[in-house]
């Protein structure tokens, strides 16, 4: 079988999907490798590293469809929401697509960005069954250890909690660490961490390496020792948080009544941050507010906001997806994409993950059946025309597949 890496097309995405040094893994698991020209350029991946470890260059993204079994891509339609659906038409049936896929719909943002989200996610899903492809979201790769290697969203969540700190140590007026200098002490900055996931735990990490006094907040206690590990505060509010994580480990969906209490108490934390980076996401769901506009308000001029969440509607009140800019004197930046920014690295990682997730996929120069592989089974979005995953029909408002006796 074939394995194609068609150049990203998503307005400003560097990354790719494969990079060099996985080619002759992939061989090992009997995949071959063609890649668009040009393809891993600006993730600093010449044609002519592809072609030294085993890869076959083609032409343009219409031969790497058509020449090849499987497709990987780091944005496929739905995901991509700019421009994907141009893919659409050089798909075929029976191909194998994966990469992320946003089969969980982006909900609406918020009303005061103009936005009204993503009322097309069913619409792109369904638009990607029909095409007759084998489609697998690695958004929902299972959270286990078997899984571990092939956890892509884990990956790219990593590297934005990391450029996340960057960004905002670049915005911010003050310095991060604390420095005695001839013209005296300068205090450390202090920087507010709300969402201790993959995201938030490296971006503790990477603002306490660059010397500013790091607190965390985040609905699940469970985290606070993972906080406290990397030399940051875990902020403990008095909130009833028993149901806050659900199986997989994610945080929970929790009701208007707690998140006021939330973000009652947040509010003094907030005040006295000089920058504060939000992670907190329910997947398949908005995210929930956290810092209000009255909370914003309360922050000392020249004070800095980035809200990862921005993408599913923000965690702060005031956020415009993929703007920055400037209210009550404080910084708000909303940003869409920040793992592109690093795109050698999390293209590395990302390649690494699919490799392992094809090299599970594919045996024998066949794809196995999804039935035999709860990894397989739960990332498989689309089938012979259909949509098969349970968790994305739910979520899609799609009735259950009834089982073929």
């Amino acid at each position: 079988m074939i394995v194609g890496v068609p150049k990203e097309i998503y307005p400003g995405e560097r990354r790719v999907a494969l990079t060099p040094v996985v080619v002759p893994m992939l061989a090992k698991a009997g995949l071959d490798v063609a890649i668009e020209a040009g393809a891993g350029i600006e993730a600093g991946y010449p044609d002519a590293q592809y072609q030294e470890k085993g890869a076959k260059v083609l032409p343009d993204r219409a031969t790497v469809f058509s020449q090849c079994d499987i497709i990987t891509q780091v944005l496929c339609h739905g995901a991509n929401d700019k421009n994907g659906a141009t893919d659409l038409a050089l798909m075929r049936r029976g191909q194998v697509l994966a990469g992320f896929l946003r089969p969980l719909g982006s909900p609406p943002q918020h009303a005061n960005t103009g936005r009204v989200g993503d009322p097309g996610s069913a619409e792109t899903v369904q638009e990607v069954a029909q095409t007759g492809v084998m489609s697998f979201a690695v958004e929902l790769m299972p959270r286990t250890t078997r899984a571990q290697s092939m956890d892509a969203l884990s990956s790219m969540a990593s590297i934005a909690g990391y450029k996340a700190v960057l960004v905002v140590a670049n915005a911010l007026l003050r310095m991060f660490p604390m420095m005695t200098t001839a013209a005296g002490t300068i205090t450390p900055s202090r920087v507010l961490v709300i969402g201790a996931g993959v995201a938030g735990l490296q971006a503790i990490a990477t603002a306490k390496r660059l010397g500013a006094v790091v607190s965390a907040y985040d609905v699940r206690p469970a985290v606070k020792e993972q906080v406290q590990s990397l030399g940051g505060r875990y902020v403990e509010l008095p909130l009833e948080t028993q149901d806050a994580q659900d199986v997989r480990g994610y945080a929970k969906a929790q009701d208007e009544a707690f998140y006021a209490k939330q973000r009652e108490l947040l509010g003094r934390v907030v005040a006295e941050s000089d920058a504060v980076i939000t992670t907190a996401v329910v997947p398949g769901k908005r995210a929930p507010v956290l810092v209000t506009a009255e909370m914003v308000k309360g922050m000392a001029p020249g004070s800095v906001i980035l809200d990862l969440a921005a993408e599913r509607g923000g965690n702060c009140e005031l956020t415009r997806p993929g703007e920055t800019f400037v209210e009550h004197g404080v910084t708000l930046i909303g940003p869409m994409n920040l793992a592109s920014g690093v795109p050698h690295h999390a293209s590395q990682m990302y390649a690494r993950n699919l490799t392992s997730f094809l090299a599970n996929l594919v045996k024998d120069g066949k794809v196995r059946s999804p039935e035999s592989d709860d990894i397989i089974r739960d990332t498989l979005v689309t089938r012979d025309g259909e949509v098969v995953n349970a968790r994305v029909r739910e979520s899609l408002g799609l009735p259950a597949l009834v089982a073929q006796g």
